[in-house]
C-alpha cells in the first residue's frame, strides 16, 4: 500500500478513460440516471452528461443548491430560495414543494415508489409517490435524512439522536439515542443498522432491532462521506488520510471489531463512493487525486491526477462502468471503464 501516489509510479491508471466536462463551477452532487450524469452545481443548475453529447445545462433554483439526491430516475434537489425540485435525465424539472417560511431547505431524500423526503429547521416532510404531503416536527434541526431499504419510514438525523417515522402511521417516531450532533445518516442495504456522523471526528450506530449501540471513533476530522459496499458487507468512509473500512458482516456489525484501512495517503480522503456491484470503492482526496480501491486485496488504480481542489463528489452509474467526479473549484469528469 502506497503512502501517497508521489512514492507510487507504477500505480495503474485509467486517467485516459475521462472526459472532462466544464462545470463552471462548484460541483456539489453528482448523481447518474441511466447512462446520464447530473453534475449539481454549487449554484442554480444541474449538468447532465450523455456520453459524447454536449453538456446540457438545466437551470432549477433561484440560488444555491443545499442538498441533492438521486433514485435513479430523478435528481431530488433543495436550495435556499426554499424550493424543491426533481429533475428528469432528459432536462424536464417539477416543482415538489416550496416551503411556506421560504427557509432553506437543508436536506433532501429519494425514497421508494417516488417517494422525495426534504427539510426545513426542525420540520421535515415526506411527499409519497401518490397522496397528500406528511410533516413531523423533531426536536432540533435536522442533521440528516434517509428512506429505509423496505417500506415508508424515514430516519431523522438531530440533535442526540435520530427519529425513525412511518409517514402513514399516527405513532410518534421512535427515538433512539445518544448524545451529540448527528448529521449524514444511513440504512445498511438490509435495513439492519442505522449509523450516523457526528459533529466530532466519530460515527454512531445502532443495530434498529433492539437500538443496541456502535460507536466508531479514530478519524481525524468530521466523516462527512460515507457508504455501503455491494452487499452491505463494509461501511465505507472518509474523514481520515486513508480509505477506513468497518466491518457489517455479522449480525453485531461493527462491535468489538477493527476496521480496515487502505490507500493510506498524504492528504485526507474527502468523498467516498461504493462500486453497485463490486468490492470497489472510488476514494477522492483533499488534493483532488480519485483513487479506485479493490477491497479483497487493497489494489489501487488512479482515477484522476492531484488538482488544484478538493474532490467534493463522486457516484457510480447502476451498472458500474461510468464514474463521475466533480471538485470545489469546478473541475469535472466522467471516467468509461466499460
Amino acid at each position: 500500500m502506497s503512502d501517497s501516489l508521489n512514492t507510487a509510479p507504477n500505480t495503474p491508471s485509467v486517467v485516459e478513460r475521462t472526459r472532462a466536462v466544464p462545470a463552471g463551477a462548484p460541483v456539489v452532487g453528482v448523481h447518474f440516471i441511466g447512462s446520464t450524469a447530473a453534475f449539481v452545481l454549487g449554484e442554480e443548475a444541474l449538468l447532465l452528461v450523455e456520453g459524447k453529447s454536449e453538456p446540457r445545462r438545466v437551470a432549477v433554483h433561484e440560488g444555491g443548491i443545499l442538498s441533492s439526491a438521486c433514485d435513479g430516475t430523478w435528481v431530488v434537489s433543495g436550495g435556499d430560495d426554499g424550493k424543491v425540485f426533481v429533475t428528469g435525465e432528459s432536462g424536464e424539472t417539477r416543482p415538489v414543494a416550496t416551503d411556506a417560511k421560504r427557509r432553506w431547505i437543508d436536506h433532501v431524500a429519494a425514497g421508494p415508489d417516488g417517494a422525495v423526503a426534504w427539510s426545513a429547521g426542525k420540520s421535515a416532510y415526506v411527499m409519497p409517490g401518490k397522496g397528500d404531503p406528511k410533516t413531523v416536527e423533531v426536536p432540533s434541526t435536522v442533521g440528516g435524512l434517509a428512506f429505509a431499504p423496505k417500506g415508508l419510514r424515514l430516519a431523522i438525523a438531530h440533535y442526540n439522536g435520530v427519529s425513525l417515522w412511518f409517514p402513514n402511521a399516527q405513532a410518534a417516531p421512535e427515538f433512539l439515542e445518544w448524545k451529540g450532533s448527528h448529521h449524514h445518516v444511513a440504512f445498511s442495504p438490509d435495513g439492519k443498522f442505522l449509523v450516523t456522523s457526528m459533529q466530532e471526528p466519530a460515527l454512531h450506530g445502532w443495530r434498529v432491532v433492539d437500538a443496541k449501540h456502535m460507536r466508531m471513533s479514530g478519524y481525524s476530522a468530521r466523516v462527512r462521506s460515507f457508504g455501503w459496499t455491494a452487499g452491505g458487507k463494509w461501511l465505507a468512509t472518509s474523514g481520515s488520510e486513508q480509505l477506513v473500512l468497518w466491518p457489517f458482516q455479522g449480525k453485531d456489525g461493527p462491535m468489538g471489531k477493527q476496521p480496515r484501512m487502505y490507500a493510506a495517503f498524504a492528504v485526507r480522503a474527502t468523498v467516498v463512493a461504493c462500486h453497485p456491484k463490486q468490492e470497489v470503492v472510488a476514494v477522492g482526496f483533499a488534493d483532488g487525486t480519485v483513487l479506485l480501491v479493490r477491497i479483497d486485496d487493497g489494489a489501487e488504480v488512479l482515477g484522476k491526477k492531484p488538482g488544484d481542489a478538493p474532490v467534493s463528489a463522486l457516484g457510480w452509474d447502476g451498472g458500474g462502468t461510468l464514474l463521475a467526479w466533480g471538485t470545489e473549484s469546478g473541475e469535472a469528469g466522467v471516467i468509461d471503464l466499460g
